[in-house]
């Protein structure tokens, strides 16, 4: 009697482990629903509170919102700050982690666990003294003020991630590729980074996703609004004397869809670049 309740037990955990992500879903997806169907109601709706899904529904305050308040504008710069961020982990911090997976140099073990230490280190810590050293490079207040920090602060991660998925290549491919007469940056291009392509998406993404949504850092630096990315565009929308909260759900609408877009199109190479990351 003991063996079949035995075999059943593993059927029960598993269900209530289904039940528990069900909930946590559910509960993390419900203020999502309801900026989402915000971004649908007028004002009149909105203040009314009522129901989650719209009885009025109304392209209006999207259209709205993303004309009136010059959403394009800010939107453009998000675009422009998030790529320059992107290109610039990928291009930096894949050729330094070759070197700390392939090549072999005096202190290659001390820089790579000096990398993956300043993980550690809160980002907050060291606001006032980026602030400070871009202010006496003259690069406070523009785009390349925010790139470099932003690419600055990705190397523990991507070093960390990038390092593994490099090690995970056989070494014999290396060799072949040395004895047809390939030099380091042929290997690097044509071997390398073509198999560690699902980790390199993965790196694109972790990198674009708080890149689009940073605040603190963005703030502190730009003072010109046509400069302003889109969480500052949704801060200058929500400090107004009477928020329309209709707006504001928009807004947070308009940043949120390309993220969740981004990430629906990417979401295949997304895990197989994880498991590749974090291989020995």
């Amino acid at each position: 009697m003991t063996a079949p309740a035995a075999s059943r037990r593993p059927g029960g955990v598993k269900v209530v482990a289904y039940l528990a992500l069900v909930l946590y879903a559910a509960v993390s997806l419900y203020p999502f629903l309801w900026m989402a169907s915000g971004a649908f109601k007028d004002r009149i709706e909105i203040l009314a509170g009522g129901h989650l899904i719209p009885a009025r529904p109304t392209w209006d305050t999207l259209l709205q919102t993303w004309s009136r308040l010059h959403f394009l504008d800010y939107f453009l710069n998000s675009i422009k700050v998030t790529g320059l961020t992107v290109l610039g982990v990928l291009a930096i911090y894949s050729l330094a982690s070759y070197a700390f997976a392939v090549l072999d140099f005096p202190g290659r073990r001390f820089l790579f666990w000096f990398f993956v230490a300043l993980l550690f280190v809160p980002g907050i810590t060291v606001l006032l003294p980026v602030v400070i050293l871009e202010d006496k490079l003259g690069i406070l207040g523009t785009h390349l003020g925010l790139v470099l920090p932003f690419v600055n602060g990705m190397a523990p991660l991507t070093v960390l991630m990038l390092t593994n998925a490099f090690r995970s290549v056989p070494g014999e491919l290396r060799d072949a590729a040395r004895v047809d007469g390939a030099g380091e940056a042929r290997i690097f291009w044509r071997v390398y980074l073509p198999l560690s392509r699902p980790t390199l998406i993965t790196v694109g993404v972790l990198t674009a996703v708080p890149t689009w949504n940073e605040y603190v850092l963005t703030r502190v630096s730009l003072n010109d609004d046509a400069r302003y990315t889109l969480p500052l565009a949704l801060e200058n929308l929500a400090s107004g004397n009477v928020p329309e909260y209709n707006e504001i759900m928009a807004g947070s609408l308009i940043i949120v869809v390309p993220v969740i877009l981004l990430f629906l199109a990417l979401q295949r190479y997304f895990v197989a670049g994880l498991a590749g990351a974090v291989k020995d």
